[in-house]
């Protein structure tokens, strides 16, 4: 077979560097020719053997990022999703089988069918660069590791940590992967070629786990599941997120091969497959895409960020900024009130880095407190994020502009308040836009990029560049009062008060909208957002007739201000609420009490706030936390309107 993914070198040693570079792709992918190619290798390398096999990338982005997810939305069957899985575990069992010593050389990305391909050789090698990550995030598509990773990740680092990776999706650099025992060494770029020739003909033999995890493994498996599925149905449920707990299962059960799960079982593959979550999590996964596309028009790459007002806001941003490697100068009227915002950010340097203190320290120092906004002359982006006062921002703005650079980027993080407003205060309306995060801005993934009809194209762009550079999901939406995000949230936290003022516990409202697929309730969502704040960002809708809650009115009025006051509808200690139990739940709360956020989003789509629905879901889905598995409210109503008569649900 001719290649047109691989190229093959022989070198003097005998040794075989295949390496993988998809052409016009920005990314390696294991699409059907990527496998068939590959397999046609094994072939040859089977009848001629090599002194060792190196398989790396031929792109500086990163090794392979997984399978080939356009391919997998064409399938259309569950016999066609058994031989995708078929093929890659037998091709991957080819290669662990081997007799000839393999090593994959990982730089950059190595997710999901890349990882499973690199844990089929005998060796793992890794380059310390920030752009090394391990990852098997199948779970978070709503598929499982089917074509070897939940057989050798467990065996490789035990199963604990195994679960862990494969349960969240969540990855590991470079430095961990070589502490878990994933990779056999972590080395510098400039060496990666030579270390990976000395380890792959050292002869060492394959990494063998401990006895605890050879024990775990073994006869304490079933022990070690039942703490897993405990741990998973803690946080989901099996009818909204089915494939976590047939990870489990699989491993339990069936040593990791999801090919010998009979089909009748609910972790069979063709359950998975016919299940409505997998679908919609792949099209939340292209919605995602789709979002991070707006930020890669230009080259804007700030390296200096100004930042007005140290609360919780300004305070988190100026570190995500700092996380990202900008200086970021913060300002506010005494440092004084700079300093909780440098202690926040100190310790979540620290949790960050627990294992590289000087990168926590070098972030710190890129954090500098600039009560008196000298910082502002020198920045590429200035933010405010201080109170909600539409004069206060433009006697603010007013001042920037004049003592600004020309060509800095002037955004506002102001959340209910039109940025055209605010704008009346430049002399070049066009500069500014609005930047919205959410709370809490380290958690929370979506930033709303507030374009007014006077906002420049430039300015714009720059915003959604300045956004991605944060590794947040830019969402252009129309200069509106609330945006998308909180345009929705008002309607659907009001109409939860009021079901408080009828006397319902919170609790019991909490756990309805919990069980409904929200990652919490809307009255914990108001005592973290702050009392206070929901109190003006409500006033859009006292303007439009409604009336506020008597009773968020009267616990502002007593200083109850929700988590960061201790005290809200919630009792807060250790940030964390203080709930008692809920009563049962009243037929149709959550349905009720989401009414109201699903015509606010109708509305602002036919207002055009947002350019189509499929970006509404979007929103709601990063920003309002709307249920993933659903695949947003918009797409959740067509399917269901259009469930009687289709035959097969697309993935898109």
């Amino acid at each position: 077979m001719e290649l047109l993914n691989w190229k093959l070198e022989r070198d003097a040693d005998g040794i075989v560097w295949a390496t993988l570079d998809v052409p016009g792709a920005a990314a390696n992918t294991l699409g059907s020719r990527v496998m068939a190619e590959l397999e046609a290798i094994v072939d040859q390398l089977t009848v001629r053997p090599p002194s060792g096999l190196v398989i790396r990338s031929g792109k500086a982005a990163g090794f392979i990022v997984g399978a080939d997810i356009e391919e997998f939305t064409r399938i259309d069957t569950a016999d066609g999703a058994r031989k995708l899985v078929e093929r890659g575990w037998s091709l991957f069992g080819r290669l662990a089988a081997a007799r000839f010593p393999t090593l994959a050389l990982v730089r950059g990305h190595c997710m999901g069918g890349g990882l499973e391909l690199a844990l089929a050789c005998r060796y793992r090698l890794v380059v310390d660069e920030p752009g090394t990550r391990l990852a098997l995030p199948e779970v978070m598509l709503g598929i499982m590791p089917a074509w070897g990773g939940m057989l050798r990740l467990p065996r490789l680092i035990g199963p604990a940590a195994a679960l862990d990776m494969m349960l969240t999706g969540k990855g590991v650099d470079g430095p961990k992967a070589k502490r878990l025992g994933l990779a056999d060494d972590c080395v510098p770029l400039r060496v990666m070629d030579d270390a990976a020739r000395i380890l792959l003909m050292s002869g060492r033999p394959p990494r063998k786990p401990s006895v605890v995890q050879a024990l775990m493994n073994g006869p304490l498996r079933g022990i070690v599941a039942a703490q897993a599925r405990k741990t998973v149905a803690a946080k989901v449920r099996r009818a909204h997120y089915p494939a976590p707990f047939a990870i489990i299962d699989t491993w339990a059960r069936h040593g990791g091969n999801a090919l010998a799960v009979p089909a009748a079982s609910p972790s069979s593959l063709e359950a998975i497959f016919r299940s409505s979550t997998a679908r919609n999590l792949v099209r939340v996964f292209f919605l995602q895409e789709r979002l991070k596309a707006f930020g890669k028009e230009g080259d804007f790459r700030p390296r200096h960020v100004h930042v007005v007002g140290a609360g919780v806001m300004g305070g988190d941003i100026a570190a995500e900024c700092a996380l990202r490697g900008m200086t970021v100068t913060l300002q506010d009227q005494s440092v004084e009130r700079i300093a909780p915002a440098v202690a926040r950010a100190a310790r979540r340097f620290g949790r960050k880095f627990r294992s590289k203190p000087r990168e926590a320290r070098f972030a710190l120092d890129r954090l500098i407190p600039d009560p008196a906004g000298h910082g502002v002359a020198k920045a590429d982006v200035v933010i405010e994020a201080i109170v909600e006062d539409l004069a206060a921002k433009r006697a603010l703005f007013a001042d920037i502009e004049r003592r600004a650079r020309p060509d800095a980027l002037l955004a506002s993080n102001t959340s209910s308040l039109r940025i055209a407003d605010i704008a009346t205060a430049l002399t070049k309306p066009e500069r500014l836009v609005g930047i919205h995060f959410f709370n809490p801005v380290a958690v929370l993934p979506l930033v709303e990029v507030v374009r007014t009809v006077r906002s420049s194209d430039e300015a714009f762009r720059r915003a959604a560049a300045f956004v991605r550079r944060l590794d947040k999901l830019p969402l252009p939406v129309k200069d509106e009062p609330g945006f998308l995000v909180n345009a929705l949230l008002g309607p659907y936290m009001y109409k939860a008060l009021r079901c408080v003022e009828e006397g319902i516990a919170p609790e019991t409202i909490d756990a309805a909208l919990v069980a409904f697929g929200m990652p919490l309730g809307p009255i914990e969502l108001v005592d973290t957002v702050g009392l206070d704040i929901a109190v003006a960002a409500g006033r859009t809708l006292v303007s439009a007739g409604a009336t506020m809650p008597r009773a968020l009115a009267e616990r502002v009025e007593r200083g109850e201000l929700g988590k960061k006051s201790g005290q809200g509808f919630y009792t807060w200690k250790d940030g964390k609420a203080r709930k008692g139990v809920p009563a049962a739940i009243p037929a149709g709360l959550a349905a009720r009490i989401m009414a109201p956020l699903l015509a606010a989003a109708e509305l602002c789509v036919a207002k055009g706030v947002v350019e189509d629905a499929d970006l509404a879901d979007a929103g709601v889905i990063f920003g309002a936390g709307f249920p993933p598995f659903t695949g947003g409210p918009f797409h959740q109503s067509r399917a269901a309107a259009s469930s009687g008569g289709r035959r097969r649900q697309e993935f898109r």
